[in-house]
């Protein structure tokens, strides 16, 4: 079998199984940025696409392949792949779902618990000498939050969602959560979430945490009306993907004060530079942000488990098997 690797080339490495199929396995290495035609030339006639999760497939690499078969991201997105393409040329689409649940949902946790806790703002102040000062307002204040004290919503609910309702629960929160299709009650008491249509959950929750994939109905989803919506002095949460939120209508709604902070693991249009706007608001705004680099799903574990699907599925396509994880409908592969 012939793969085409797009991404970073120590993990199709690092995490090759020693088998006697891996063994037969050819690789060609790319890194992003490459031309369509610069990657067919690597390796005309390619059967597989591996791709990073932030790697463009376009339509047009597809067409230089004639060999292709399937694309498989090396992680749970998808959306920078031309799935329609692909479904119209006959080659499966694949992910990993389910690799990086856990650790998304720990990454969850932890932007609300360092918005909740304020901890870059209440770090610099132990640095600058100022820590008895600012330990005396709180206490006057009574300001801190815990999760128990919070209502949270969960805006999507596959395994990501699911896994961060199971931590939310052990906190103490009370989960809500919002699909399109609402689960059955035993479902709902296992994950200890109670379902509410999307306006409802925006109004009625302290915290609100995105767990969507990026499609036509998602992107930008949540604009002036979403954040309108959400009640006065929450919080917001993506770990999700950057392309679900205006970036513009999120400042917006910090500036004014509708949000008291936002906890953001990913933005649109990665790799972010640093010309992106949310990295150049004002400091009643910059100072209302809580950053970290997309790292939520990219632990040593979730890489062990993600290519552990990835092989499995490229055996899968060497001996005529049914595929796993298809988030496309192609007529037929053989």
């Amino acid at each position: 079998m012939k793969i085409l690797h797009i991404g970073k080339a120590e993990n199709m490495k690092r995490y090759r199984p020693d088998t006697d199929f891996a063994g037969t396995v050819e690789v060609a290495e790319m890194t992003m940025g490459h031309t369509a035609e610069e990657y067919a030339a690597a390796m005309p006639d390619a059967e597989v696409i591996v791709a990073d999760a932030i790697a463009d497939v376009p339509g047009a690499l597809m067409e230089r392949l004639p060999e292709l078969k399937m694309i498989h991201s090396e992680g749970v997105a998808y959306n920078r792949i031309d799935v329609e393409a692909a479904s119209a040329r006959n080659i499966a689409v694949c992910n990993c779902a389910g690799m990086n649940a856990s650790a998304v949902a720990e990454q969850t946790i932890l932007l609300m618990q360092g918005m909740l806790k304020n901890v870059i703002a209440n770090d610099r102040a132990v640095r600058e000498g100022r820590q008895i000062l600012v330990k005396e307002q709180y206490m006057a204040e009574g300001s801190l939050r815990e999760l128990a004290d919070c209502k949270v919503g969960l805006v999507g609910f596959g395994d990501i969602g699911k896994s961060t309702a199971l931590l939310l629960a052990a906190y103490g929160a009370e989960v809500y959560y919002y699909k399109r299709h609402r689960l059955e009650a035993e479902e709902e008491m296992k994950y200890h979430a109670m379902y509410l249509p999307l306006s409802d959950l925006l109004e009625l929750c302290d915290i609100i945490s995105l767990h969507l994939p990026v499609t036509k109905d998602t992107e930008k989803m949540c604009g002036h009306m979403f954040f309108e919506q959400m009640k006065p002095g929450a919080y917001f949460v993506n770990t999700s993907r950057g392309e679900l939120v205006d970036d513009e209508a999120l400042a917006e709604a910090l500036k004014s004060g509708k949000l008291a902070m936002a906890g953001l693991d990913t933005l649109d249009h990665e790799p972010v530079q640093k010309d992106h706007p949310l990295l150049n608001q004002p400091a009643e705004v910059a100072e209302k942000i809580f950053f970290t680099p997309h790292i939520g799903g990219i632990t040593a574990s979730s890489f062990r488990r993600g290519y552990a699907m990835i092989w499995e599925n490229l055996e899968r396509l060497s001996k005529g098997e049914m595929l796993l994880r298809v988030v496309n409908r192609p007529k037929t592969l053989f």
